[in-house]
């Protein structure tokens, strides 16, 4: 279901934003290099999402705390990671927002999206694996929530390299 927000990001004080969902996955490096490309030559800006999942049994407060604490440092991690390899790739000047939320993955990228209005676009990397595409893309880019997401979806291929990538736009 759309929420009925108007997306800002064409507005002349606004930025547009591509949303890159972050994750140890090997397909997230395709989508993070079509967004920073898509970003440098809009000139708009990146948001990274890492989703710290709570997992099912935690019958300690302790536990749970400490999960959070090695799962934000995982995210921060990847993002020094992300970051990195995006300056290696030459996309240095595109600029990027980390963001860490905990909860259910796809609960999570959507309340983001509902709350920032220069969200324009969900890029995705889809898996290569003989299993599919990945569970994320099955469950926000195939699912029956599909024809109401607020914004368009972006699926990049994980197979494609930096060079594919440049080749595209």
């Amino acid at each position: 279901m759309t929420t009925g927000i108007k997306r800002r990001s064409f507005e002349a004080d606004k930025f547009r934003k591509f949303l890159v969902i972050v994750d140890e996955t090997p397909e997230v490096e395709a989508a993070l290099y079509y967004a920073a490309n898509r970003m440098q030559r809009s000139s708009g800006s990146l948001v990274l999402l890492y989703v710290i999942v709570p997992q099912e049994f935690q019958h300690w407060i302790n536990v749970r705390q400490q999960q959070i604490e090695e799962e934000t440092a995982k995210a921060k991690a990847l993002f020094r990671l992300m970051r990195r390899k995006l300056n290696l790739a030459g996309y240095e000047n595109v600029a990027c927002e980390e963001v860490i939320r905990e909860g259910a993955k796809g609960e999570e990228i959507r309340k983001l999206i509902d709350e920032d209005e220069d969200i324009a676009v969900l890029v995705l990397g889809a898996s290569a694996e003989a299993a599919g595409p990945g569970p994320l893309v099955s469950s926000l880019a195939a699912g029956s929530a599909m024809g109401k997401f607020p914004i368009p979806i972006t699926i990049v291929p994980g197979t494609l390299a930096l060079e594919d990538v440049r080749s595209l736009d």
